[in-house]
């Protein structure tokens, strides 16, 4: 037997994540989850820098990445001060690079450099727009696991400050292409350090089973005892177009613990030393990856860079003293947890609907037995975006959070969920959240933390125009990436 209750007002519906609660006031804004200058004006409308929402979509349309340059660059100077203030005992300071993965175009490359920092490619592209944007190439690094030939010319070309090397093979190609070149390749060696960090599967990446790096377990090369890593180690050092400037490792991304970190470390510390000891190579430079979570609902607690900056130094000063080793120039690659938090994702509101599901009553037995169960409602917003400018909830089950941004309202709070417009079951923007009962089509809506990995990720699934970007500064807000058209798409269609 099922009855048809609705939620009592203040009370969590048996549907939410245990974490979810319904919020006191649904019209306030969780700080930690939206870039500073982010606030409702005297109307009740969500304002960036004093611009409201609906002048945005009138400018711009949506769906509409928003970004605050003041906010980007504010916590860039966070990353580069604290690391700087903290390891400046240590090793005279760190070298920050941006991970451009996370979002990059010119505009953002500019901000980098203005601001001191380096920045971190994945790829020809990324290589391309570095060079666009004109940065120096002394300040760049290029990642990847398979890297082209084209793509490790152009990093030659450009004079690349590093070249991280993800295996032997991709080590020995690096070492021909530049020697008939007749240059000298920059490199680093990334590891893996058997960390598993606390994250989801596919976003960690420095435990043994996956594709990124040189492991650092014994016996992992046809050299009896040697692990690929000091394989490639020694490797390198016999290339005479190889100049090896040290190690690099990533544990994974959206991480809030230190643990896995500080283990990293002393791993990386301890081969290094090794290093120098049976083959008197002395490594100048680790690099210790980013991965820093940042807050996407309002129980994420991430850590601020000072904090992170303190932590990774005392083990780094320590673990050095212990090994009797100077301590390498060490360097960082902070990419969501500098871009994450700055931008916010605008849609307006289309269809929706109310289903009912069953769900055990509190307190009434086992679930699944007779009479156990009642029925609740939850609601389908739709929204005019979708998975095609955020995959991240379906691709890592990533969890989002959102609020009505055109307006304020009285309203009971009741479970929602955003969901996008494309042909696909599994098209969902935010998987719970609490929104005013009033809600209704035209409304607007704003969803945090989308900064990293949105419109990076994006597509033109069932062919939907990627949206534009609009950075904001001081009251003044202008596109930074045009938003798509259909011409464009069409563009490409060579037809019959």
């Amino acid at each position: 037997m099922t009855t048809n209750p609705s939620t009592p007002a203040g009370a969590a519906s048996p549907l939410a994540p245990e974490w979810l609660q319904v919020p006191a006031d649904a019209n306030a804004l969780h700080e930690p989850l939206w870039a500073g200058g982010v606030a409702r004006n005297e109307a009740g409308e969500l304002a960036i820098d004093g611009i409201p929402v609906s002048e945005l979509q009138r400018q711009f349309g949506t769906p509409l990445f928003v970004m605050s340059e003041n906010d980007f660059r504010a916590r860039a100077r966070a990353f580069s001060d604290a690391f700087n203030d903290a390891f400046a005992d240590i090793c005279g300071g760190v070298d920050v690079y941006y991970a451009g993965k996370s979002f990059l175009c010119t505009a953002v490359v500019r901000w980098v450099e203005e601001e001191g920092l380096r920045l971190d490619t994945a790829s020809g592209g990324e290589l391309a727009v570095a060079a666009r944007a004109g940065i120096p190439g002394a300040d760049v690094a290029l990642h990847g696991n398979n890297k082209s030939d084209g793509e490790i010319h152009r990093a030659l070309d450009m004079q690349l400050g590093r070249i991280v090397v993800d295996s032997l093979a991709e080590l020995e190609r690096v070492a021909k292409i530049a020697d008939a070149r007749g240059e000298t390749a920059k490199v680093m060696l990334r590891l893996t350090p058997g960390v598993h960090a606390h994250t989801h599967e596919f976003i960690a990446t420095a435990h043994e089973d996956q594709k990124f790096g040189l492991s650092m377990a014994g016996d992992s090369t046809e050299q009896a005892g040697l692990s690929a890593a000091e394989e490639a180690v020694a490797a390198a050092s016999g290339y005479a177009s190889i100049e090896l400037l040290g190690l690099h490792c990533h544990i994974g991304s959206q991480i809030f613990e230190p643990d896995g970190f500080a283990l990293a470390a002393e791993k990386l510390l301890d081969f290094l030393a090794a290093m120098q000891a049976k083959y008197s190579i002395v490594l100048p430079e680790l690099d210790l990856g980013g991965g820093y979570g940042i807050a996407y609902t309002p129980v994420d607690t991430p850590r601020p860079a000072a904090e992170i900056a303190q932590a990774m130094a005392a083990v780094v000063r320590s673990k050095c003293a212990e090994l009797g080793i100077t301590a390498p120039r060490i360097s960082i690659e902070p990419g969501r947890a500098i871009v994450g938090s700055t931008t916010f994702t605008l849609y307006e509101v289309g269809t929706l609907k109310t289903v009912r599901v069953d769900a055990p009553a509190a307190g009434r037995g086992k679930p699944g037995e007779p009479g156990e169960n009642v029925t609740y409602p939850r609601r389908y917003v739709s929204v005019d975006g979708g998975m095609s400018d955020n995959p991240r909830p379906v691709l890592y089950d990533a969890d989002y959070s959102a609020i009505l941004a055109s307006r304020t309202s009285d309203a009971a709070p009741q479970l929602s969920r955003v969901v996008g417009k494309h042909c696909e079951s599994g098209d969902i923007v935010v998987r719970d959240v609490y929104l005013p009962e009033d809600v209704a089509a035209g409304d607007l809506l704003a969803v945090p933390g989308t900064g990293a990995y949105c419109w990076a990720l994006s597509s033109n699934y069932n062919y939907l125009a990627r949206p534009g970007v609009v950075a904001v500064r001081d009251g003044s807000a202008r596109l930074i990436v045009r938003g798509e058209t259909e011409e464009d798409l069409l563009n490409r269609d060579m037809g019959v």
